[in-house]
């Protein structure tokens, strides 16, 4: 019996823990693999913790975009640690093992995160869309009570659905148990499901397209009115400066969602097009 799967009624077995393949290849560069992991665990720590800390001691920056900006560090400080220290206790350990609870705690953190930041992009978007084009009520309309429900909302708009999808997603795993990832993904465990992928893929995807596809609707809707707005500006300083209060947060957007469908879209190409044939009566 392979290890970490459990023998139970019918002769099936259940995984009781993953093994995680990523880098195993690499055997001769583990330790050089832990420095450059660790180092950039460090930078986004210490750069993130920085941002948040100067946002809550400089008076200047006790703006609405400053806030969520913070609200956004602590979000990537967070994601980042949800996988990068079990990837460096893998490289420095060589024990690839990860229990099914860590995995599925590893993936409900992963999807809950990856909704929040979703929605932050999106609630970003919505303060520069006011700032631009309601400049004379933008004090009016995000105050500090406003900042706080979206911000919240934001945190916590996807943990009941990403924690119910990550307990029905992570019972349907049988006889395999060998991940070829970093750490526990979507993608990856979903090649691992027993039994027909159609349902446990029909549900990855409807979640797909609430948390990810609303968001970004919203985020192209306010960003459409903003770049509307600034073309209807008389003078080009005033365009180049309206302009510059959005161009960070459309560069993350940008890197965010183009990085996501880059990563997701390629290593889920496969299961698309079987999906569609399942969907079309032609499998």
């Amino acid at each position: 019996m392979k290890h970490g799967l459990k023998k139970t009624d019918g002769n099936v077995s259940t995984v009781m823990q993953f093994v995680l393949l990523g880098f195993s290849e690499l055997s001769n560069l583990q330790e050089f693999l832990f420095g450059v992991v660790a180092t950039s665990y460090i930078i986004i720590i210490t750069g993130n913790s920085l941002i948040i800390i100067l946002t809550r001691l400089d008076p200047a920056l006790q703006k609405p975009m400053y806030f969520f900006l913070a609200n956004f560090s602590f979000l990537e400080i967070c994601y980042v640690s949800v996988t990068l220290p079990r990837i460096l206790v893998n490289l420095w350990t060589q024990d690839r093992s990860i229990s099914l609870v860590a995995c599925a705690t590893q993936v409900c953190f992963l999807l809950m995160l990856g909704a929040t930041e979703c929605f932050l992009l999106a609630v970003m978007a919505y303060d520069r869309y006011v700032a631009v084009c309601h400049s004379l009520h933008y004090p009016l309309v995000m105050n500090q009570k406003m900042c706080v429900q979206l911000t919240v909302g934001s945190w916590l708009i996807g943990i009941p659905v990403q924690r119910g999808q990550t307990a029905d997603f992570l019972s349907a795993f049988c006889n395999f148990n060998q991940i070829n990832h970093f750490f526990c993904d979507i993608p990856p465990i979903l090649k691992l499901a027993c039994g027909d992928p159609f349902v446990h893929q029909i549900s990855v995807y409807m979640v797909a397209i609430l948390l990810v596809t609303v968001p970004f609707t919203l985020i192209r809707i306010f960003y459409g009115k903003i770049v509307s707005t600034i073309l209807k500006l008389p003078t080009a300083s005033g365009r180049a400066k309206a302009f510059s209060t959005c161009s960070s947060h459309l560069l993350v957007v940008l890197l965010f969602f183009g990085s996501g469908t880059i990563t997701y879209l390629r290593s889920e190409s496969n299961s698309c097009i079987y999906l569609g044939c399942k969907i079309f009566g032609k499998v």
